[in-house]
């Protein structure tokens, strides 16, 4: 089936046609190794990215509860027990 191009799904058609056509291509010349290499090192920096962002986030936010002040219970707080202990 052939959908127009200029529709969100004829778009997704021809792009896809066009991948597989340079994929064909590439194992015919023998490239497909560079192809490879090349979406490790474009995965490699992504993930860096991603865990770059994740140990901001999480220093920001643990620096945060960190600064947060809880002040003591009215009266001491100290638990201890003013009931009878159930004598």
């Amino acid at each position: 089936m052939i959908f127009a191009p200029w529709t969100p799904v004829g778009v997704v058609e021809l792009e896809v046609r066009r991948r597989l056509a340079r994929a064909r291509l590439a194992d015919e010349r023998g490239d497909r190794g560079a192809s490879v290499i090349e979406w490790v090192i474009i995965t490699g920096i992504l993930v860096a990215i991603a865990v770059a962002v994740g140990l901001t986030i999480y220093n920001r936010i643990t620096q945060e509860a960190n600064s947060i002040t809880i002040p003591d219970a009215p009266g001491g707080g100290g638990g201890g027990g003013g009931g009878t202990g159930g004598e």
